[in-house]
């Protein structure tokens, strides 16, 4: 799939068109936003944030989908919080690949739940993160919810 701005295959894109939100983990759709699992989570619960039309800039984004976007991360965070009792969020963005985005022509939030000592020695140890749960098991707790 190429998006309108020439960009080939984006994740993002391409589960929106293939038409089966459970396999693509995309537990809610708006009117111009999304919300998605993380395939490669920084922590149980990890989920994304994007606008359905591919836009790369903030600045592209009409009103509506500016708000739409916001009002979505803030419902993820209430949604994560009563169901995984998440202590607290690292909720951001990363706009363009210089300033470490994956996919820089389809913008989208982050919303990593944290928990009062989750962290630990294996990613510094041993280059490998443990995650307690496994991401269609985080997708059955919030679908639901949403």
């Amino acid at each position: 799939m190429t998006s309108a701005d020439g960009d080939k295959g984006c994740v993002f894109c391409d589960h929106l068109e293939a038409g089966d939100d459970e396999v693509a983990h995309i537990l809610h759709r708006g009117v111009t936003a999304f919300a998605i699992l993380n395939a490669y989570p920084y922590n149980t619960g990890h989920l994304m944030v994007a606008p359905l039309r591919h836009v790369g800039e903030l600045h592209d984004l009409e009103p509506d989908e500016r708000a739409e976007l916001m009002e979505l991360t803030t419902r993820a965070t209430e949604i994560i919080r009563e169901a995984m009792n998440a202590h607290g969020f690292n909720v951001g963005m990363n706009l363009g690949q210089v300033a470490g985005a994956g996919i820089p022509g389809h913008l989208h939030v982050h919303v990593v739940p944290r928990w009062g000592g989750d962290t630990n020695f294996m990613p510094v140890v041993g280059d490998t993160k443990v995650l307690p749960e496994m991401v269609a098991d985080t997708d059955a707790k919030l679908r639901p919810l949403f």
